[in-house]
Protein backbone atom coordinates (compact mmCIF):
# COMPACT_ATOMS: atom_id res chain seq x y z
CA UNK A 1 0.00 0.00 0.00
CA UNK A 2 1.37 3.19 -1.05
CA UNK A 3 2.12 5.39 2.11
CA UNK A 4 -0.47 8.40 2.43
CA UNK A 5 0.91 12.14 2.98
CA UNK A 6 -0.63 14.83 4.55
CA UNK A 7 0.63 18.68 3.58
CA UNK A 8 0.81 21.56 5.35
CA UNK A 9 -0.11 24.57 3.37
CA UNK A 10 0.56 28.01 3.84
CA UNK A 11 -0.42 30.64 0.84
CA UNK A 12 2.23 33.57 -0.17
CA UNK A 13 2.73 37.18 -1.46
CA UNK A 14 1.83 36.14 -4.91
CA UNK A 15 -0.81 33.78 -4.43
CA UNK A 16 0.66 30.39 -4.87
CA UNK A 17 -0.12 27.87 -1.84
CA UNK A 18 2.53 25.88 -0.95
CA UNK A 19 3.91 23.47 1.53
CA UNK A 20 5.31 20.69 3.27
CA UNK A 21 4.19 17.15 3.44
CA UNK A 22 4.72 13.97 6.18
CA UNK A 23 2.99 10.61 6.40
CA UNK A 24 -0.56 11.08 7.50
CA UNK A 25 -0.37 8.75 10.34
CA UNK A 26 1.90 10.27 11.64
CA UNK A 27 -0.06 13.25 11.96
CA UNK A 28 -0.73 14.16 15.95
CA UNK A 29 2.89 14.92 16.32
CA UNK A 30 2.63 17.47 13.24
CA UNK A 31 -0.17 19.11 14.99
CA UNK A 32 1.77 20.22 17.83
CA UNK A 33 4.84 21.05 16.67
CA UNK A 34 4.48 21.75 12.82
CA UNK A 35 6.62 21.26 10.14
CA UNK A 36 9.96 23.47 8.78
CA UNK A 37 9.88 26.60 6.72
CA UNK A 38 12.01 29.58 5.75
CA UNK A 39 11.18 33.06 5.86
CA UNK A 40 13.00 33.78 2.60
CA UNK A 41 10.11 31.75 1.07
CA UNK A 42 7.38 35.19 1.59
CA UNK A 43 10.02 36.49 -1.04
CA UNK A 44 9.04 34.23 -3.99
CA UNK A 45 7.91 35.41 -7.09
CA UNK A 46 5.18 33.63 -9.44
CA UNK A 47 8.38 32.43 -11.57
CA UNK A 48 10.12 30.73 -8.73
CA UNK A 49 12.34 33.26 -7.99
CA UNK A 50 13.11 34.72 -4.77
CA UNK A 51 13.52 38.57 -4.67
CA UNK A 52 16.95 39.07 -3.84
CA UNK A 53 16.31 42.66 -1.39
CA UNK A 54 14.10 40.56 0.52
CA UNK A 55 14.19 41.00 4.53
CA UNK A 56 15.66 37.69 5.80
CA UNK A 57 18.37 36.97 2.68
CA UNK A 58 19.52 32.55 3.75
CA UNK A 59 18.56 33.99 7.56
CA UNK A 60 15.91 32.48 10.34
CA UNK A 61 14.05 29.55 10.67
CA UNK A 62 10.02 29.17 11.21
CA UNK A 63 7.79 26.68 11.82
CA UNK A 64 4.24 25.30 9.78
CA UNK A 65 1.63 24.90 12.19
CA UNK A 66 -1.42 23.23 10.66
CA UNK A 67 -4.87 23.78 12.48
CA UNK A 68 -6.87 20.47 12.74
CA UNK A 69 -10.06 21.89 12.41
CA UNK A 70 -9.19 23.02 8.76
CA UNK A 71 -8.67 19.05 7.56
CA UNK A 72 -9.47 18.25 4.12
CA UNK A 73 -9.29 14.81 2.31
CA UNK A 74 -10.66 13.92 -0.29
CA UNK A 75 -9.65 10.28 -1.93
CA UNK A 76 -10.92 10.78 -5.52
CA UNK A 77 -8.59 13.34 -6.29
CA UNK A 78 -5.05 12.15 -7.81
CA UNK A 79 -3.35 8.73 -7.45
CA UNK A 80 -3.50 9.06 -3.58
CA UNK A 81 -5.67 11.24 -1.66
CA UNK A 82 -5.39 15.16 -1.42
CA UNK A 83 -4.61 15.56 2.04
CA UNK A 84 -3.93 18.83 3.40
CA UNK A 85 -3.98 20.61 6.54
CA UNK A 86 -4.25 24.68 6.41
CA UNK A 87 -1.98 26.19 8.72
CA UNK A 88 -0.37 29.44 10.46
CA UNK A 89 3.21 30.37 9.98
CA UNK A 90 5.15 30.48 13.20
CA UNK A 91 8.55 30.77 15.13
CA UNK A 92 9.99 28.12 16.53
CA UNK A 93 8.46 28.20 19.98
CA UNK A 94 5.08 28.69 18.29
CA UNK A 95 4.49 32.53 18.82
CA UNK A 96 2.57 33.89 16.00
CA UNK A 97 5.33 35.02 12.90
CA UNK A 98 4.76 38.79 12.56
CA UNK A 99 4.45 38.07 8.56
CA UNK A 100 1.97 35.17 8.75
CA UNK A 101 -0.68 36.58 6.39
CA UNK A 102 -3.16 34.18 7.48
CA UNK A 103 -2.19 35.44 11.31
CA UNK A 104 -2.87 39.18 9.86
CA UNK A 105 -5.73 38.26 9.43
CA UNK A 106 -7.07 36.52 12.51
CA UNK A 107 -5.80 39.82 14.07
CA UNK A 108 -7.91 42.51 11.52
CA UNK A 109 -11.09 40.02 12.72
CA UNK A 110 -9.99 40.51 16.83
CA UNK A 111 -9.10 43.79 16.48
CA UNK A 112 -13.11 44.79 14.54
CA UNK A 113 -15.01 42.72 17.71
CA UNK A 114 -12.97 43.97 20.59
CA UNK A 115 -13.76 47.42 19.55
CA UNK A 116 -16.73 47.90 17.93
CA UNK A 117 -18.21 44.08 19.05
CA UNK A 118 -18.95 43.41 15.23
CA UNK A 119 -18.20 40.20 13.18
CA UNK A 120 -18.20 39.84 9.51
CA UNK A 121 -18.99 37.26 7.37
CA UNK A 122 -17.55 37.24 4.07
CA UNK A 123 -17.44 35.04 0.61
CA UNK A 124 -14.77 34.67 -2.34
CA UNK A 125 -16.75 34.79 -5.60
CA UNK A 126 -14.23 33.10 -8.37
CA UNK A 127 -14.02 33.22 -12.04
CA UNK A 128 -11.68 30.90 -14.13
CA UNK A 129 -11.15 29.77 -17.65
CA UNK A 130 -10.53 25.97 -18.62
CA UNK A 131 -8.16 25.73 -21.01
CA UNK A 132 -7.21 22.88 -23.83
CA UNK A 133 -10.96 21.11 -23.45
CA UNK A 134 -11.67 21.73 -27.06
CA UNK A 135 -15.21 22.11 -26.42
CA UNK A 136 -17.41 23.45 -29.12
CA UNK A 137 -18.16 27.59 -29.20
CA UNK A 138 -21.20 27.73 -27.20
CA UNK A 139 -23.41 31.30 -26.45
CA UNK A 140 -22.23 33.00 -22.99
CA UNK A 141 -24.55 32.05 -19.73
CA UNK A 142 -25.82 29.33 -21.77
CA UNK A 143 -27.47 25.99 -21.07
CA UNK A 144 -24.80 24.54 -23.89
CA UNK A 145 -22.07 26.14 -22.11
CA UNK A 146 -23.07 24.40 -19.16
CA UNK A 147 -23.74 20.73 -20.72
CA UNK A 148 -21.16 20.97 -22.90
CA UNK A 149 -18.29 20.62 -20.05
CA UNK A 150 -20.56 17.74 -18.04
CA UNK A 151 -19.51 16.41 -15.41
CA UNK A 152 -16.92 18.72 -14.32
CA UNK A 153 -19.47 21.07 -12.60
CA UNK A 154 -21.50 18.31 -10.68
CA UNK A 155 -17.82 16.85 -9.93
CA UNK A 156 -16.41 20.29 -8.74
CA UNK A 157 -19.48 20.76 -6.44
CA UNK A 158 -19.73 17.41 -5.03
CA UNK A 159 -15.61 18.20 -3.98
CA UNK A 160 -16.70 21.01 -2.75
CA UNK A 161 -18.97 19.53 -0.48
CA UNK A 162 -16.81 16.94 0.49
CA UNK A 163 -14.23 19.30 1.83
CA UNK A 164 -16.78 22.00 3.45
CA UNK A 165 -16.67 24.73 1.44
CA UNK A 166 -20.18 25.18 1.25
CA UNK A 167 -20.94 25.53 -2.50
CA UNK A 168 -23.78 27.87 -4.09
CA UNK A 169 -23.17 28.12 -7.47
CA UNK A 170 -21.50 26.91 -10.60
CA UNK A 171 -22.08 28.96 -13.75
CA UNK A 172 -20.94 29.22 -16.96
CA UNK A 173 -19.86 33.48 -17.64
CA UNK A 174 -18.98 35.82 -20.05
CA UNK A 175 -15.59 35.28 -21.39
CA UNK A 176 -14.83 31.99 -23.40
CA UNK A 177 -14.91 28.45 -21.65
CA UNK A 178 -14.54 30.82 -18.10
CA UNK A 179 -17.06 29.46 -15.33
CA UNK A 180 -17.66 31.20 -11.52
CA UNK A 181 -17.78 29.35 -8.56
CA UNK A 182 -19.98 31.08 -5.56
CA UNK A 183 -19.58 29.68 -1.80
CA UNK A 184 -21.82 30.64 1.47
CA UNK A 185 -20.60 33.10 4.07
CA UNK A 186 -18.72 32.40 6.11
CA UNK A 187 -16.35 33.65 8.95
CA UNK A 188 -13.30 35.66 7.27
CA UNK A 189 -10.52 32.98 8.09
CA UNK A 190 -13.18 30.11 6.66
CA UNK A 191 -13.69 32.07 3.42
CA UNK A 192 -10.20 32.51 2.99
CA UNK A 193 -9.30 29.28 3.24
CA UNK A 194 -12.14 28.11 1.45
CA UNK A 195 -10.85 30.37 -1.41
CA UNK A 196 -7.72 28.65 -1.47
CA UNK A 197 -9.30 25.33 -1.29
CA UNK A 198 -11.22 25.78 -4.05
CA UNK A 199 -8.07 26.77 -6.66
CA UNK A 200 -6.66 23.61 -5.60
CA UNK A 201 -9.78 21.77 -6.57
CA UNK A 202 -10.68 23.35 -9.83
CA UNK A 203 -7.32 22.71 -10.75
CA UNK A 204 -6.63 19.24 -9.45
CA UNK A 205 -9.75 18.42 -11.11
CA UNK A 206 -9.11 20.13 -14.54
CA UNK A 207 -5.62 18.22 -14.72
CA UNK A 208 -7.84 14.80 -14.26
CA UNK A 209 -9.34 15.47 -17.44
CA UNK A 210 -6.24 16.77 -19.15
CA UNK A 211 -7.22 20.40 -18.98
CA UNK A 212 -5.92 23.68 -17.36
CA UNK A 213 -8.03 25.82 -15.30
CA UNK A 214 -6.65 29.35 -15.11
CA UNK A 215 -7.78 31.58 -12.58
CA UNK A 216 -5.05 34.48 -14.08
CA UNK A 217 -6.49 37.88 -14.34
CA UNK A 218 -6.45 37.76 -18.09
CA UNK A 219 -5.67 34.86 -20.78
CA UNK A 220 -5.92 36.57 -23.75
CA UNK A 221 -5.45 40.71 -24.15
CA UNK A 222 -8.80 40.44 -25.93
CA UNK A 223 -10.57 38.41 -23.80
CA UNK A 224 -12.90 38.69 -20.57
CA UNK A 225 -11.12 38.84 -17.25
CA UNK A 226 -11.24 36.77 -14.60
CA UNK A 227 -12.25 38.70 -11.44
CA UNK A 228 -12.11 37.57 -7.64
CA UNK A 229 -15.28 39.32 -5.85
CA UNK A 230 -15.10 39.53 -2.05
CA UNK A 231 -18.38 39.72 -0.12
CA UNK A 232 -18.70 41.55 3.17
CA UNK A 233 -21.30 41.74 5.77
CA UNK A 234 -21.33 43.51 9.14
CA UNK A 235 -22.77 41.00 12.18
CA UNK A 236 -23.40 41.88 15.67
CA UNK A 237 -22.13 39.86 18.58
CA UNK A 238 -24.53 37.88 18.44
CA UNK A 239 -24.61 36.88 14.96
CA UNK A 240 -27.74 39.68 13.57
CA UNK A 241 -27.26 41.42 10.60
CA UNK A 242 -26.72 45.34 11.63
CA UNK A 243 -25.86 46.09 7.25
CA UNK A 244 -29.35 47.56 6.62
CA UNK A 245 -31.45 50.61 7.31
CA UNK A 246 -34.25 51.11 4.17
CA UNK A 247 -34.07 54.94 5.60
CA UNK A 248 -30.62 55.71 4.85
CA UNK A 249 -29.06 55.91 0.75
CA UNK A 250 -28.18 52.87 -0.43
CA UNK A 251 -29.87 51.40 2.56
CA UNK A 252 -27.11 51.21 4.47
CA UNK A 253 -27.26 51.47 7.93
CA UNK A 254 -25.22 54.40 9.44
CA UNK A 255 -22.09 51.68 10.82
CA UNK A 256 -22.11 50.23 7.34
CA UNK A 257 -21.90 53.30 5.47
CA UNK A 258 -18.69 54.19 7.52
CA UNK A 259 -17.17 50.44 7.07
CA UNK A 260 -17.60 51.23 3.72
CA UNK A 261 -16.24 55.05 3.31
CA UNK A 262 -13.14 53.19 5.17
CA UNK A 263 -12.70 50.75 2.24
CA UNK A 264 -13.47 53.97 0.00
CA UNK A 265 -10.94 56.08 1.26
CA UNK A 266 -7.75 53.53 1.52
CA UNK A 267 -9.12 51.55 -1.89
CA UNK A 268 -5.90 52.84 -3.91
CA UNK A 269 -3.56 51.62 -1.71
CA UNK A 270 -4.88 48.83 -0.75
CA UNK A 271 -4.43 47.79 -4.48
CA UNK A 272 -1.35 46.67 -4.01
CA UNK A 273 -2.93 43.35 -1.60
CA UNK A 274 -5.80 42.96 -4.09
CA UNK A 275 -4.74 43.70 -7.84
CA UNK A 276 -1.27 43.44 -7.28
CA UNK A 277 0.04 41.80 -10.25
CA UNK A 278 1.41 43.81 -13.59
CA UNK A 279 -1.32 41.68 -15.36
CA UNK A 280 -4.02 42.81 -12.76
CA UNK A 281 -4.19 46.10 -14.76
CA UNK A 282 -5.12 44.75 -17.95
CA UNK A 283 -8.67 43.68 -16.22
CA UNK A 284 -9.13 47.10 -14.05
CA UNK A 285 -10.07 49.07 -17.27
CA UNK A 286 -13.36 51.19 -17.35
CA UNK A 287 -16.25 49.81 -19.10
CA UNK A 288 -14.83 46.23 -18.14
CA UNK A 289 -17.48 46.02 -15.51
CA UNK A 290 -13.59 45.22 -13.52
CA UNK A 291 -14.30 48.23 -10.87
CA UNK A 292 -11.59 50.75 -12.02
CA UNK A 293 -12.79 53.14 -10.02
CA UNK A 294 -12.37 54.30 -5.99
CA UNK A 295 -16.16 54.81 -5.27
CA UNK A 296 -19.12 53.06 -3.87
CA UNK A 297 -22.38 52.04 -5.92
CA UNK A 298 -25.93 50.45 -5.62
CA UNK A 299 -25.78 47.66 -7.78
CA UNK A 300 -23.61 48.93 -10.43
CA UNK A 301 -20.56 46.97 -11.50
CA UNK A 302 -18.12 49.33 -12.25
CA UNK A 303 -17.47 50.85 -8.64
CA UNK A 304 -14.78 49.43 -7.15
CA UNK A 305 -17.36 48.93 -3.97
CA UNK A 306 -20.88 47.89 -4.96
CA UNK A 307 -24.10 47.34 -2.68
CA UNK A 308 -25.48 43.98 -3.59
CA UNK A 309 -29.33 43.53 -4.18
CA UNK A 310 -31.87 41.85 -1.61
CA UNK A 311 -33.92 39.84 -3.38
CA UNK A 312 -37.48 39.54 -0.87
CA UNK A 313 -39.10 37.03 -3.52
CA UNK A 314 -40.17 34.55 -2.02
CA UNK A 315 -40.55 35.95 1.55
CA UNK A 316 -36.51 36.81 1.38
CA UNK A 317 -35.00 38.34 4.61
CA UNK A 318 -33.43 41.56 3.22
CA UNK A 319 -31.51 42.04 6.72
CA UNK A 320 -29.81 38.87 6.36
CA UNK A 321 -28.70 39.37 2.41
CA UNK A 322 -27.55 43.11 2.87
CA UNK A 323 -23.85 42.72 1.83
CA UNK A 324 -20.91 44.69 0.13
CA UNK A 325 -19.23 43.36 -2.69
CA UNK A 326 -14.92 44.61 -3.52
CA UNK A 327 -14.60 43.93 -6.87
CA UNK A 328 -10.98 44.97 -7.63
CA UNK A 329 -10.03 41.77 -6.68
CA UNK A 330 -8.17 38.87 -8.44
CA UNK A 331 -6.40 35.47 -8.08
CA UNK A 332 -2.61 36.78 -7.89
CA UNK A 333 -3.80 38.05 -4.61
CA UNK A 334 -3.50 36.56 -1.20
CA UNK A 335 -6.45 36.05 0.05
CA UNK A 336 -5.98 36.18 4.07
CA UNK A 337 -4.26 39.72 2.81
CA UNK A 338 -6.65 41.13 1.41
CA UNK A 339 -9.60 40.35 3.61
CA UNK A 340 -7.39 41.72 6.53
CA UNK A 341 -6.92 44.76 4.37
CA UNK A 342 -10.14 45.26 3.56
CA UNK A 343 -11.58 44.49 7.38
CA UNK A 344 -8.50 47.09 8.94
CA UNK A 345 -9.60 49.78 6.59
CA UNK A 346 -13.34 49.17 7.01
CA UNK A 347 -12.37 49.38 10.91
CA UNK A 348 -10.92 52.89 10.54
CA UNK A 349 -14.23 54.26 8.55
CA UNK A 350 -16.02 53.26 12.14
CA UNK A 351 -13.48 54.57 14.17
CA UNK A 352 -12.92 57.81 12.77
CA UNK A 353 -16.86 57.89 12.12
CA UNK A 354 -16.46 58.54 8.48
CA UNK A 355 -19.17 59.46 6.56
CA UNK A 356 -20.78 57.45 3.57
CA UNK A 357 -19.36 57.85 0.62
CA UNK A 358 -22.08 59.55 -2.01
CA UNK A 359 -23.47 56.48 -3.72
CA UNK A 360 -22.32 56.26 -7.93
CA UNK A 361 -24.95 54.83 -9.95
CA UNK A 362 -23.34 55.06 -13.34
CA UNK A 363 -20.58 54.43 -15.03
CA UNK A 364 -17.69 56.70 -13.91
CA UNK A 365 -15.83 56.97 -16.74
CA UNK A 366 -18.78 58.73 -18.49
CA UNK A 367 -19.32 61.34 -16.25
CA UNK A 368 -17.93 64.26 -15.61
CA UNK A 369 -14.58 65.91 -13.67
CA UNK A 370 -16.89 68.20 -11.49
CA UNK A 371 -19.04 65.19 -10.86
CA UNK A 372 -16.41 62.69 -9.76
CA UNK A 373 -14.92 65.25 -8.14
CA UNK A 374 -18.28 66.41 -6.06
CA UNK A 375 -18.66 62.41 -5.26
CA UNK A 376 -15.17 62.06 -4.25
CA UNK A 377 -13.87 59.49 -6.71
CA UNK A 378 -10.82 58.56 -7.88
CA UNK A 379 -9.63 56.40 -10.61
CA UNK A 380 -7.88 53.78 -9.27
CA UNK A 381 -4.34 53.37 -10.06
CA UNK A 382 -3.88 52.24 -13.70
CA UNK A 383 -0.31 50.03 -12.95
CA UNK A 384 1.16 48.25 -10.38
CA UNK A 385 3.96 50.54 -10.40
CA UNK A 386 1.08 53.36 -9.53
CA UNK A 387 -0.37 50.77 -7.13
CA UNK A 388 2.65 50.27 -5.19
CA UNK A 389 3.30 54.37 -4.58
CA UNK A 390 -0.17 54.61 -3.78
CA UNK A 391 0.63 51.81 -1.18
CA UNK A 392 3.38 53.15 0.18
CA UNK A 393 1.62 57.24 0.39
CA UNK A 394 -0.87 55.59 2.68
CA UNK A 395 0.05 56.04 5.94
CA UNK A 396 -2.37 54.14 7.62
CA UNK A 397 -1.81 51.28 5.65
CA UNK A 398 1.85 51.36 6.23
CA UNK A 399 1.49 51.58 9.39
CA UNK A 400 -1.02 48.32 10.05
CA UNK A 401 1.01 45.82 7.76
CA UNK A 402 4.29 44.62 9.74
CA UNK A 403 7.63 46.44 8.33
CA UNK A 404 9.22 43.53 7.34
CA UNK A 405 6.17 42.14 5.38
CA UNK A 406 5.47 45.63 3.37
CA UNK A 407 9.38 45.58 2.68
CA UNK A 408 9.20 42.12 1.34
CA UNK A 409 5.69 42.61 -0.63
CA UNK A 410 8.10 45.68 -2.56
CA UNK A 411 10.90 43.64 -3.17
CA UNK A 412 8.95 40.75 -4.53
CA UNK A 413 7.06 42.97 -6.92
CA UNK A 414 9.80 44.91 -7.66
CA UNK A 415 11.41 41.57 -8.85
CA UNK A 416 7.80 40.23 -10.66
CA UNK A 417 7.58 43.28 -13.07
CA UNK A 418 11.72 42.99 -13.51
CA UNK A 419 11.13 39.71 -14.83
CA UNK A 420 8.30 40.71 -16.49
CA UNK A 421 9.68 43.97 -18.14
CA UNK A 422 9.00 44.24 -21.78
CA UNK A 423 6.58 41.65 -22.47
CA UNK A 424 3.73 42.78 -24.81
CA UNK A 425 -0.02 41.55 -23.39
CA UNK A 426 0.33 38.89 -25.00
CA UNK A 427 3.36 37.40 -24.00
CA UNK A 428 2.28 39.21 -20.42
CA UNK A 429 -1.06 36.66 -20.25
CA UNK A 430 0.51 33.50 -21.26
CA UNK A 431 3.26 33.58 -18.73
CA UNK A 432 0.27 34.42 -16.26
CA UNK A 433 -2.08 31.82 -17.25
CA UNK A 434 0.52 29.11 -17.01
CA UNK A 435 0.89 30.04 -13.37
CA UNK A 436 -2.51 30.98 -12.08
Amino acid sequence: MITELATCLTTDLVAITRGRSFPAEAVGDYLHRGTGWVPANMALTPFDIIAEDNPWGSSGDLRLLPEEATRIRLPQLGRTPLHVYFSDITELDGTPWACCPRTLLKQAVARLKAETGLTLLASFEHEFQILGAGWPAAPAFSLAAMRRADPFGPELLDLMEQAGLEPEMFLPEYGTDQFEVTMRPADPLASADRSVALRLLVQALAAQKGWQASFSPKTAPDGVGNGVHIHLSLRDAEGRPVMRDESRPGALSERAGRFCAGIVRHMPGLMALTAPSPISYLRLQPHHWSAAYACLGERNREAGLRICPVATLGGGDAAKQMNVEFRATDATANAYLALAGLITAGLAGLAEELPQPALVNADPSELSSEILAERGVRRLPEDLPAALEAFQADPFLMGWVPPLLADCLLSVKRKEMSLVQGLDPAMLCERYRAVY
